[in-house]
């Protein structure tokens, strides 16, 4: 009897413990109160709400602590600018960057159950984009966290 099976959807569960992930990941999740789901939303904005800002918001602390790293490796010009060039640099480190903006997506799409995978593939172009600005947008609301440390 073999210790590992392939579904129809290419899942691989343990069969002698229960593999629980896709529920794992869900409960993990903070509820956003704010974000609402209307029936005649499109596949990207509903993906958006009920999948990409929840991981967004319990990887909250690592995206900082990412971005944190990601200046101090660039040398720290970014403490040296004033605030609307730290926000140019926050967007242009995510959009022209495209091994640390992989990075990013990376952390997100990790936390995707295999359903939501599934459905990122059919418009993973698109999702990306959303992806990235939602993050954009993350970093640059919390750009006051970005100071230096002595």
């Amino acid at each position: 009897m073999p210790l590992y099976t392939i579904t129809k959807e290419f899942i691989f569960s343990k069969k002698e413990t229960m593999n629980d992930r896709p529920n794992d990941f869900l409960r993990i999740r903070p509820e956003i109160k704010k974000t609402v789901v209307f029936a005649n939303m499109s596949m990207e904005e509903r993906f958006q709400n009920e999948t990409l800002r929840p991981i967004l918001k319990l990887q909250n602390s690592l995206l900082l602590l990412v971005f944190d790293t990601y200046i101090k490796k660039h040398k720290g010009v970014f403490y040296s600018l004033n605030l609307e060039k730290r926000l140019a640099y926050i967007e242009d480190s995510l959009t022209k960057d495209q091994k640390f903006r992989n990075s990013m997506e990376g952390m997100v799409i990790g936390l995707f159950t295999v359903k939501e995978y599934n459905q990122y593939t059919l418009n993973s172009s698109a999702l990306n984009k959303r992806m990235t600005q939602m993050i954009i947008e993350r970093l640059k609301d919390q750009v006051q966290l970005f100071e230096v440390q002595l």
